[in-house]
């Protein structure tokens, strides 16, 4: 669990040192390019790049102890993260009931800890690799025909999409068996990992950029922690400990809940920037 908690640390700590930097970036012209190359040279972009890539390390160190539901939970709870160091860093100001969904989060997760058994000791049949990449090809269709959908279902659409390609991920890690090359180029579910996390960050950059970030980062939440949760349960044998299946519902439902409330800080909002 530490693991987990050290990813979503990470990412939400990430997710604020970039929009610090692309603010700061965005004063001059140029296309999106030109606004990439700007903030590659400030060392706010750089070190949350380092801190997604630690952050996805220690993502995977957990998805290979804990159950997929436990993970997938606590990556959700980067958004309290993100909401502390906004308000710290951006002087974002909290309302009394984002602070309160902060808590319910770290309830939430406190419970999970406490209930969340050992990783299941079912391998993944080649079906379930098959259909990862079968889904992690569908969602990248999706991410390159998702700019010609319109419409207030956009956000949505696309944010669900993003959160189906991290949940392929987070699936593929626990279906990758060895890392020898010769397994890894044989394997079904190492495509899926590639394959779903490009589409996943194309739909997610695509629904942020014309779409409401509370909706697209709802509909990812939603993606990312129900659909791999179901999966880690029902065929990799993911289980909880002794009598406590209950507390882990409720864990990952408060979790979960909490993380929605907080949705706007999907990205960092960059209407309360201070002066």
């Amino acid at each position: 669990m530490v693991c987990a908690l050290g990813a979503a640390v990470c990412f939400g700590t990430a997710t604020v040192l970039q929009a610090v930097a692309a603010r700061e970036a965005g004063t001059g012209g140029g296309g999106e390019a030109a606004l990439l190359l700007r903030a590659l040279r400030q060392w706010r972009y750089i070190a949350g790049l380092a801190l997604d890539g630690l952050g996805f390390l220690f993502q995977i160190a957990a998805l290979r102890s804990l159950p997929i539901y436990a993970v997938s939970a606590a990556l959700a709870a980067s958004l309290a993260v993100t909401a502390v160091v906004a308000a710290r860093l951006l002087r974002v100001r909290l309302s009394g009931t984002e602070w309160g969904a902060v808590a319910v989060v770290c309830a939430g997760l406190a419970m999970l800890g406490l209930a969340s058994g050992p990783e299941g000791g079912v391998a993944g049949s080649d079906a379930l690799k098959w259909t990862m990449l079968a889904t992690a090809v569908c969602m990248l269709v999706l991410a390159l025909l998702g700019g010609r959908l319109s419409g207030p279902l956009r956000a949505l659409v696309l944010g669900l999409g993003a959160g189906f390609g991290f949940g392929v991920v987070e699936v593929s890690v626990r279906l990758i068996d060895s890392l020898r090359p010769a397994a890894l180029l044989t394997n079904p579910a190492a495509y899926a990992l590639l394959i779903g996390g490009a589409a996943a960050f194309m739909l997610l950059t695509s629904a942020l950029q014309r779409g409401s970030v509370t909706t697209a980062t709802a509909g990812m939440v939603i993606g990312e922690t129900i659909g791999p949760a179901a999966v880690g349960v029902v065929w990799l044998g993911d289980r909880t400990r002794e009598g406590l299946t209950w507390l882990a519902v409720l864990g990952f439902a408060v979790a979960v809940a909490g993380a929605l409330l907080l949705a706007r800080f999907g990205e960092a909002p960059a209407e309360e920037q201070a002066a």
